[in-house]
């Protein structure tokens, strides 16, 4: 496995205007590197379960529609680091983390509620942003391939405390 050393930035929120609450990853992937957008992999369920949480027609395909699902929802999306040295796409290899400001985003932007995307994100929330928003994080099931453990409608399932957040599209 190829190590990503802490030099590589990830990717700049996305978020439409007033998105009511944040969805937070840990860093992206190599795979999510190299298409150049969240949640690359494609066996990941991310995109799946926000099109089917947000009602939306089709699951997204492009960045453009991707973009536009996240925006029109409501919603924002980002990774709580900014960068760090890791290897392959796995989160219990991170070392040297360095956090985005998303404190300084939930302020400027009202966020009203955060949710992570796995156990690490939230482990890293909690170390680097809590302090600084007040505002305790809903941790949800991993989205990746690597949560076996959970099928689509088990995570469709875990992830309906978001649903009160999404402007919905359908």
């Amino acid at each position: 496995m190829a190590e990503i050393r802490g030099t590589v930035k990830g990717y700049a929120p996305v978020f439409g205007e007033k998105p009511a609450a944040l969805v937070l990853g840990t860093y992206p992937s190599p795979k999510s590197f190299e298409v150049g957008f969240y949640y690359g992999h494609k066996q990941n369920r991310f995109w799946p379960l926000m099109a089917a949480l947000a009602g939306a027609p089709a699951i997204p395909q492009t960045i453009t529609e991707k973009t536009a699902l996240i925006q029109q929802s409501g919603l924002a999306l980002w990774d709580v680091l900014e960068r760090c040295t890791i290897t392959g796409a796995s989160d219990a290899s991170i070392k040297d983390p360095v956090p985005n400001d998303v404190a300084g985003f939930i302020r400027r932007h009202g966020v009203q509620a955060v949710f992570c995307n796995g156990a690490a994100s939230h482990r890293f929330y909690r170390r680097f942003s809590q302090p600084h928003t007040g505002i305790e994080a809903v941790q949800l099931p991993s989205t990746s391939p690597a949560n076996a453990a959970f099928s689509f409608q088990r995570l469709l399932k875990a992830w309906q405390p978001l649903v009160q957040y999404i402007t919905p599209l359908g």
